[in-house]
């Protein structure tokens, strides 16, 4: 790309931006004047931070007049949030944070941004009402969800009880959403099936493995209810070793795995009673555990959101940088229904030129796309999706 063609490319993205400003409100977040606010601009470099708004209007105007391509606000509340030292600052709590992405996904880059979108929609659905409502007993009230306008999902919990959480008491709750260091006895329990006598003491000379129940509170429950999909889904299967591949299982173990689950273990398992076998026992526990857990992270060392007692989170209502999708807020009941690639469209449909650098298919506004590297005419809203992406220039 020429520098004429980026300059033109940057100068239609920032007056997408501009003109959404221009004529949208963006509702400030509450105790905004308690708020440190940043955004980043289109050619500049770095962030420009440590922001504090006192009138609703200031924003509306430094919108307007900077058409940021991103915009953020922290989910501290500072005495000082202008102030420009985070010691300056003088915190004062912070609202609890999930942010979930689709680079948290495994072999997310082998997914469309379709799938993606969907597969992390899932994760959310899980955190929000399976551990948040169900574990934790958060009100739908305390909690705001949003779609970030790119690749995943924000959830704000603001419950009183949890804004002077430290960083440490904050990775204790991701540790038990993703199921860290879970351990099969605190799930499975030995139970002694038969006894021996000697010298007239008894001797445990048979033992099963019992399982919770599924309708047993918190990870109880929700291993067994995980274990038991899985059985299902292997014994369906056309090919049961290709599924329990798909769970990572070696071919070899695989072999052994599909050789101890007899008819009479399945029975058995769906009954609670796993037996002794460490295989079943081992591969259970870590299918369930994935299956059911939410995926928060890249990697075992990525530090999650949730832990930053002093994070910036995108501004709801603002426009994402890189798509042109608004930062849209959900209801819980919506979840499900969501489609951000209909209910976050908000650029208009004004005919672009443009240059695509290779082939390109997406679903959006309910219309397919099926583009070819080259020259094409596209509405706006998806040029700004391209450029945005670096997938396309103006021409």
């Amino acid at each position: 790309m020429d520098l004429k063609n980026k300059k033109d490319s940057l100068e239609f993205l920032q007056n997408q931006v501009r003109s959404y400003y221009t004529n949208n409100k963006v509702d400030m977040p509450d105790r905004f004047g308690r708020r440190e606010f940043a955004f980043v601009v289109y050619g500049g470099k770095g962030m420009i931070r440590h922001i504090g708004f006192e009138r609703k209007g200031q924003l509306k105007d430094f919108l307007v007049k900077r058409a940021p391509s991103n915009v953020y606000y922290s989910s501290a509340y500072y005495k000082k949030p202008y102030a420009p030292t985070m010691q300056e600052k003088e915190w004062m709590g912070a609202e609890l944070i999930f942010d979930l992405d689709s680079d948290h996904l495994p072999n997310a880059e082998k997914l469309s941004y379709e799938k993606q979108l969907e597969q992390v929609k899932h994760e959310f659905y899980k955190l929000v009402c399976d551990f948040l409502m169900n574990d934790f007993g958060f009100s739908e009230d305390k909690i705001e969800l949003y779609f970030s306008g790119g690749r995943g999902y924000h959830c704000h919990v603001k419950d009183p009880k949890i804004l002077n959480l430290d960083s440490g008491e904050r990775r204790e709750i991701v540790d038990y959403i993703t199921g860290r260091d879970l351990k099969d006895s605190l799930i499975f329990r030995e139970q002694i099936t038969s006894t021996k006598s000697y010298g007239g003491r008894k001797f445990a000379s048979g033992k099963s493995l019992k399982m919770p129940t599924p309708d047993k509170p918190g990870w109880q429950g929700r291993i067994s209810k995980g274990v038991i999909e899985i059985i299902n889904e292997i014994i369906s299967s056309e090919s049961p070793m290709d599924k329990l591949k798909e769970y990572g299982v070696k071919e070899k173990d695989a072999e052994k795995l599909l050789k101890d689950l007899s008819k009479e273990r399945i029975i058995r398992i769906k009954e609670g009673k796993l037996d002794q076998s460490k295989t079943i026992r081992r591969f259970f526990l870590n299918s369930a555990l994935r299956k059911t857990a939410v995926k928060m992270t890249a990697g075992e060392t990525d530090e999650p959101v949730t832990c930053d007692v002093k994070r910036l989170i995108r501004l709801p209502g603002s426009l994402h940088g890189k798509t042109g999708f608004k930062v849209e807020e959900i209801k819980i009941d919506q979840i499900k229904d969501f489609d951000p690639l209909i209910n976050t469209v908000v650029l208009n449909d004004e005919l672009i030129k443009i240059n695509l650098n290779n082939d390109f298919s997406i679903k959006i506004k309910e219309e397919n796309y099926k583009l070819k590297a080259g020259v094409q005419t596209v509405p706006a809203y998806l040029a700004f999706f391209l450029i945005g992406r670096k997938m396309a220039n103006i021409i």
